[in-house]
């Protein structure tokens, strides 16, 4: 079997399909899908996997439209969405700085709107936690706190050109002190705040509506589809700054607009499943291995591993301590911490 496959469209444009990632994100798709199915139908009160998917269709009982439909499948649309979007802005990260341990909450991304949020919440909310301005303000806060952090970041970092090793160093500055200041507004603010901000700094979307999807679908569509237009850049970027400036590619520019769709990606995710770490980290090595750095393939391989993630953190912290739920993000750091010290040690003599 061929290893590529042509696709030609007559004065349009031509491409080439490695064969093997179409597989591989093929397969992906499928056990995608099998973890919503399996992550619906796992809770307080169980269903089999053909129920659940017959309630997709619209046969279900009432009974399994509640618990299906309105309890479990916002929470799993919204798990699948931020995996997606970290880990994205991870493999969009890891290019930029060309170093393996970047990731969006890494270089402080990430604490930047998670500062931005708390400040947010802790201004804007009542006693009952609901919030006093319409919840569509959320990602608008989140992604400002992001930008204004990564310009932070950028201006610290730029010194005739962005040093990808300034970046990663200034960036774990930065994210400490926006950890500092996050502390600070949730220690000083009345204490069921500070129990609200806690619990979604750790990263969870026990919360999730459908009124959150509804606004968080189009940003995010917008955002994939302009990451893979992007895909050519990255591609590009990838050979290094010399060979990417003899094919006539304005690198700096290139990297300075990667790094604004990464800081809106990482944004839209904090805004509504708060700080989930390390997702950016690892779905981008995962992706590696199994497809390679060509990011036609890596990218969407990413995204996949990234969504299955966070469903399954989500799955494991709402079952096995029932009925206790432990956020999302316990599970993504007590995974990622450990790799990110693999990481650590398997590049130290890079």
């Amino acid at each position: 079997m061929n290893r590529h496959i042509t696709v030609r469209a007559k004065n349009h444009f031509s491409f080439l399909v490695d064969v093997k990632a179409l597989i591989t994100i093929v397969i992906l798709i499928v056990l995608t899908f099998l973890f919503i199915l399996s992550s619906a139908a796992i809770g307080e009160k169980n269903f089999s996997l053909i129920r659940v998917f017959q309630t997709f269709l619209g046969n279900g009982s009432s009974l399994e439209n509640l618990f299906i439909l309105s309890f479990r499948m916002p929470r799993i649309i919204m798990s699948l969405f931020v995996g997606i979007c970290l880990a994205v802005a991870g493999t969009i990260l890891q290019n930029i700085v060309k170093n393996p341990l970047a990731s969006p909450d890494v270089i402080g991304i990430t604490g930047g709107a998670s500062l931005a949020v708390v400040i947010f919440l802790t201004q804007f909310s009542t006693m009952s936690t609901s919030l006093t301005v319409s919840i569509k303000w959320l990602p608008a806060v989140a992604i400002t706190g992001a930008f204004l952090t990564g310009l932070l970041i950028y201006i610290f970092a730029w010194s005739k050109g962005i040093s990808p090793i300034r970046l990663v160093l200034i960036g774990i500055g930065i994210s400490l002190f926006t950890q500092s200041l996050t502390t600070l507004f949730m220690i000083s603010g009345p204490l069921y705040q500070a129990q609200q901000a806690n619990v979604w700094i750790t990263g969870t979307v026990a919360t999730a509506s459908w009124e959150q999807i509804n606004v968080l679908f189009p940003v995010v569509l917008l955002l994939m589809i302009l990451s893979l237009f992007s895909i050519r850049m990255m591609n590009i970027q990838e050979l290094g700054d010399t060979i990417a400036r003899g094919t006539g590619n304005q690198v700096q520019l290139t990297k300075s607009l990667l790094f604004i769709l990464s800081v809106s990606l990482t944004g839209m995710s904090v805004a509504f499943a708060g700080a989930i770490s390390f997702v950016g980290l690892i779905a981008p090595h995962i992706a590696r291995k199994l497809v390679g750095s060509m990011y036609g393939a890596l990218l969407p391989v990413a995204a996949l591993v990234g969504g299955m993630i966070v469903i399954a953190s989500d799955l494991i912290g709402r079952t096995l301590f029932a009925p206790i739920q432990v956020p999302a993000g316990v599970f993504t750091a007590a995974i990622g911490a450990p790799y990110f010290l693999y990481l650590l040690y398997s590049n130290r003599n890079v």
